[in-house]
């Protein structure tokens, strides 16, 4: 089990730097071949619809995706669509229908891939610490995330730096074929093993025979999960606060590009340094407090930024203080997944997480440039930190619900048993 662990925090590594470093090639290519600027975010706009659909059209699917046999198919799957442009580009038929079929497809396998391959981790961690390991699925699914954090420091400059030796359309022919050899190093993965008690619906958001898990139905039986999925939701939905605000926010003040790259950098690094430090730590964890706190924070962090603007040195130190904080929140909510959840409620869960944070974030940035247009940039950082410390707060008064008492015999009583993960306070359960 280890080795295929080790194997699926290594395929995370490299595809993600690939992702990262065709994210510079593909506008160009668009740009180059159709010599019109709306079609550089096809692609991006086109994986979006299947990625906000696929608690809808994927139900089925994901019941299958147990081990890496199936996780190979949908790489391959992947690998093909990515294919579509650069094959396009050798014909000289690069225009929206290529752009738009190249974003379904990957939208489509990307959706699918990522909470199939998280749910994967959990389990064979889970295998893993039964057979005797000490790493359990909080401490895989905190490693997964540093690979992919990592990549964000070297592939954006490693990707402008190829497009500039090799050409973009020969950088798309890289990542096709990263994502290829991924889909067969996915065969070394073995599937995870079927648990007895598993597909018997013991829950409402359990699994019955024949009949796939509703995501919504495992948000409303894990109240946690379901105040942490949607917290991630609001912040995804707010990033563009971040990401765009600055950059209108360095216009106005007459340092184009300069606030965004500070911040981007100062947020980069410090997210890496602490994801350095969660797998050593993430056990040991609360996990209702590291998510509320990571929220909070970032929330502060989008107020404080035009504060200190425009001197890069304080968009920089504030963003870093932001981007420490985050990976904190995100590892105490896989976490919390994969302590209470198993099976298809694991990948159901998995899902709602990608559903809400990822299309949150892909909403955002597309109603995003309007509002700040609208609004100023000032003011959308302003309200998009407060609706995510807000957002925070809601969720911790909904997180603490009193303890229900199930009277044993005459004279005897028993709470019920808290999840893992949360601890009885006071009379309370922390929820």
């Amino acid at each position: 089990m280890r080795r295929g662990l080790l194997l699926l925090t290594v395929i995370t590594f490299v595809t993600w730097i690939g992702t990262r470093m065709t994210a510079v090639a593909l506008p160009l290519v668009a740009l180059e071949e159709t010599g019109q600027a709306w079609t550089t975010g096809l692609v991006g706009g086109m994986a979006g619809l299947p990625l906000l659909t696929v608690g809808w059209w994927g139900r089925g699917l994901r019941e299958r995706l147990t081990g890496g046999r199936a996780l190979a198919v949908v790489a391959g799957v992947h690998a093909a669509g990515l294919a579509i442009v650069p094959v396009a580009a050798l014909v000289g038929q690069v225009g929206a229908v290529a752009l738009c079929a190249s974003g379904l497809v990957t939208g489509v396998a990307g959706a699918l891939l990522g909470p199939a391959e998280r749910s994967l981790v959990s389990d064979l961690a889970d295998e893993h610490v039964a057979r005797g390991g000490r790493t359990g699925p909080a401490k895989w699914l905190a490693w997964q995330d540093l690979a992919h954090r990592v990549s964000m420091i070297f592939a954006p400059p490693a990707g402008a730096w190829a497009v500039t030796m090799l050409g973009a359309s020969a950088l798309l022919w890289c990542e096709t074929a990263v994502v290829a050899l991924a889909a067969i190093a996915f065969l070394a993965v073995p599937a995870r093993s079927a648990t007895s008690h598993e597909g018997q619906g013991g829950g409402p958001g359990a699994a019955t025979p024949g009949r796939p898990v509703s995501a919504l139905a495992v948000l409303r039986s894990h109240p946690q999960i379901a105040t942490g999925a949607l917290m991630a939701g609001v912040g995804g939905m707010c990033w563009f606060g971040f990401s765009l605000g600055l950059a209108v926010l360095g216009v106005e003040h007459d340092r184009p590009g300069a606030l965004i790259a500070a911040g981007m950098s100062g947020y980069g690094a410090a997210s890496v340094a602490a994801s350095l430090l969660v797998p050593v730590v993430i056990d040991r964890l609360p996990r209702m407090a590291a998510m509320l706190s990571s929220w909070v924070v970032l929330g502060a962090v989008f107020v404080a930024l035009p504060l200190v603007a425009p001197s890069l040195t304080g968009v920089a130190a504030v963003a870093a203080v932001g981007g420490a904080a985050m990976p904190w929140g995100l590892a105490a909510l896989n976490a919390l997944i994969s302590e209470q959840t198993q099976g298809p409620e694991r990948r159901a869960a998995f899902t709602a997480e990608t559903v809400l944070h990822s299309g949150g974030t892909s909403l955002g940035l597309l109603a995003g440039g309007a509002l700040i247009g609208w609004a100023g940039s000032e003011a959308v950082l302003l309200t998009t930190g407060l609706l995510q410390i807000a957002a925070a707060v809601g969720a911790a008064g909904l997180s603490w619900r009193p303890v229900t008492v199930i009277l044993l015999a005459p004279g005897q009583a028993k709470a019920a048993p808290s999840p893992r993960g949360s601890k009885a306070r006071t009379g309370y359960l922390h929820r």
